[in-house]
């Protein structure tokens, strides 16, 4: 009988009364790419933290090889071969590749550092797995994709011959990603065992033996590779029923351009030039997708067209009108409705019950106000419309916005700015938090605002929303246009720009 890697029995976990794993069993063959799927807040990352030792389960039992561990922490976690790649990146910036996988190791050499003899074992492992890396270049100096390799192969050096990876394509470009799946391969022949966490289906199917679906906390089932493994049936068991994912919108020819983005530039928070001479067109009745690694000058751009943020140089000019360099109101009075990147510092007044949050624009207009007196009916129907169409988990309207789950925050901001027949619509990650079910409204709604001719620049690290979504697809490096590519592009040609390879602009594009 095959000794599994991993087997947990009868998992649960409660955080506040609820269970956010509820009995879950799951089982890691030696050897084998196992994905976990499921929305958000079905339990994926907290299973995989039990098994890490960051979380305690309440109750079950946890097996290595066959045998009963009390995983009670990371460091013995470790000891057992555990290794896990978080979402976000656990390195020190400031220090090389090397200084960060010796980080928390007692030295071979006393007090002195062995910083030589590991990097050679370090260059050792990443030949092996076909990684190129520099043991001593500093971390920010790295793309994402290889500070992804530096984590991979600090497990690795740790003894890890099971790794977990927590949503590990989030920020990848296709081609990174594909490098990254050909690491994995070549691990897997090597008797390592990887478990996968992640909502992206297609890449799942073309690289697991195995998924495991959760729901609500609770296990849907399993399924193999020899199976009638689809994106359908997969998104089924992750939902509880059929998702749309052909939107069976047709082309259509937009109107004139809405919004001219001409020769932009802008810094960033750090005073370090973001934007450098950027230049889109944007028309009524389209939908333009930003494609681009999460950093390259997309948040400052949104934040530019919506007042946010000055530009240092270049114009915005909508409708024949300059409107550069406003303030937020301006923007707000000309039909520009913003669905920021960071819901908590920008998209929400966290202390303002739900319903000022829902109508935190139309305070002055109608049909929220008129002849200056606030119609409470009128917003306790826009509350209780929004609460139903979005899908708004809350207990009452006059819960304060920190009270929500991040989904359900970026439902309210949703529900706000894609209603009042916006002219245009800036959404920066506008489908980030959702789960499937929630963002397939979301999508909706964009293609209905673009419909009814609003202009649309779509922001997403998610190519497949890209694809889905946009009539042109703009791709953004290191704060420049690199090239627009029409509706339905290869998403190999996308990738290719978002490395930084530039494709000239044409005149009818």
């Amino acid at each position: 009988m095959e000794v599994l890697a991993v087997e947990m029995r009868h998992i649960t976990k409660i955080f506040g009364g609820v269970k956010a794993n509820d009995s879950i069993d799951f089982k890691l063959k030696s050897g084998s790419i196992h994905g976990l799927l499921g929305e958000n807040g079905a339990g994926k990352t907290t299973l995989m933290n039990i098994l890490y030792g960051l979380y305690r389960q309440e109750e079950g039992d946890i097996l290595i090889r066959g045998q009963k561990q009390d995983i009670s922490s990371p460091i013995k976690a470790i000891s057992l071969g555990i290794g896990m790649v978080h979402q976000h990146f656990m390195l020190a910036r400031s220090l090389t590749v090397v200084e960060n996988v010796m980080l928390g190791r007692k030295s071979r050499r006393g007090i002195l550092l062995d910083a030589e003899e590991t990097a050679k074992e370090l260059l050792a492992l990443a030949e092996k797995y076909r990684m190129k890396v520099d043991p001593y270049a500093k971390v920010w100096q790295l793309s994402v994709g290889e500070q992804q390799r530096v984590e991979i192969l600090t497990a690795i050096y740790q003894g890890a011959d099971i790794l977990i990876m927590d949503e590990p394509t989030a920020v990848l470009t296709p081609q990174e990603t594909e490098v990254l799946f050909e690491t994995l391969r070549h691990m897997k022949e090597d008797g390592k065992s990887i478990i996968l966490i992640t909502h992206k289906l297609e890449e799942i199917i073309s690289i697991v033996d195995e998924v495991t679906v959760l729901r609500d906390g609770k296990l849907i089932g399993s399924m193999s590779a020899g199976e009638k493994m689809t994106k359908e049936e997969l998104t089924r068991m992750m939902v509880g029923r059929e998702v749309l994912f052909d939107f069976k919108d047709p082309e259509r020819e937009p109107g004139a351009v809405r919004l001219s983005i001409d020769g932009i530039c802008a810094d960033n928070d750090k005073k370090i030039p973001a934007l450098t001479d950027f230049s889109l067109d944007i028309r009524e009745g389209e939908i333009v997708g930003l494609a681009g690694v999460d950093g390259n000058g997309q948040r400052e751009l949104c934040e530019v067209i919506t007042g946010l943020r000055k530009a240092t140089k270049g114009r915005l000019v909508m409708d024949g009108q300059e409107i550069v360099n406003r303030a937020p109101v301006y923007y707000i009075q000309k039909g520009i409705s913003h669905i920021p990147e960071d819901r908590l510092t920008t998209g929400l007044a966290l202390k303002w019950s739900l319903k000022k949050n829902l109508v935190l624009k139309s305070f002055g207009r109608t049909p929220v106000s008129s002849h200056g007196f606030v119609s409470q009916r009128k917003i306790n129907e826009l509350w209780d419309k929004a609460k139903d169409e979005y899908q708004i988990k809350a207990i009452s309207g006059e819960d304060q916005a920190r009270s929500l789950s991040g989904g359900n925050q970026q439902k309210v901001i949703l529900a706000r700015e894609l209603e009042g027949e916006p002219r245009m619509v800036v959404a920066n990650q506008p489908t980030r938090g959702l789960d499937i079910g929630a963002s397939e409204y979301v999508r909706q709604k964009l293609l209905d605002a673009r419909n009814a001719g609003c202009a649309v620049l779509l922001v997403s690290a998610d190519l497949e929303e890209i694809l889905q979504l946009s009539d042109r697809i703009a791709v953004i490096y290191d704060g420049k246009l690199m090239g627009i590519l029409p509706r339905g592009a290869a998403i190999h040609e996308i990738g290719s720009l978002m490395m930084g390879n530039r494709r000239e602009v044409q005149e009818n594009e």
